[in-house]
């Protein structure tokens, strides 16, 4: 969450996690693109309106879809997970961006870091929780 400044451009950053993906986002001033990992973010997230809606909820809801690009550099996990991670870290760099955007990212829920992992597979189960059938004789 610092304020990064080269060449005279200023970026906020952020760093969200979801799962097991890990997403670093940069917001700079501009129009609205989506960058993710060096690809346009409509084609790396494959066009789901999901995917795109739950990446761009926190902008939306500040209504500042148009006035910033986002560079994001994601790894781990699928897309679900990254969607996620980039929509925590677009949130946490808005905080920095302005204090006040903090009350109402919080009350929709939007700074929460969503700590569901799945579920390490035990010793004589077929899955995590999942047992072999039951057999009497």
């Amino acid at each position: 969450m610092t304020i990064i400044s080269n060449d005279s451009t200023i970026s906020y950053s952020g760093t969200g996690r979801r799962k097991t993906s890990v997403a670093r986002v940069r917001l700079i001033p501009g129009s609205g693109k989506l960058i993710i990992n060096g690809i346009p973010g409509e084609s790396y997230l494959q066009f789901s309106p999901n995917y795109l809606r739950i990446s761009y909820g926190p902008l939306k809801i500040l209504g500042l879809s148009t006035e910033y690009d986002i560079h994001v550099k994601t790894q781990g996990g699928g897309l679900t997970g990254q969607a996620g991670a980039i929509r925590l870290g677009i949130a946490r760099a808005l905080c920095t961006i302005n204090p006040e955007n903090r009350t109402t990212l919080k009350s929709e829920g939007f700074l929460t870091r969503d700590a569901r992992v799945k579920e390490r597979k035990k010793y004589g189960l077929r899955k995590a929780r999942k047992a072999p059938q039951y057999s009497k004789r």
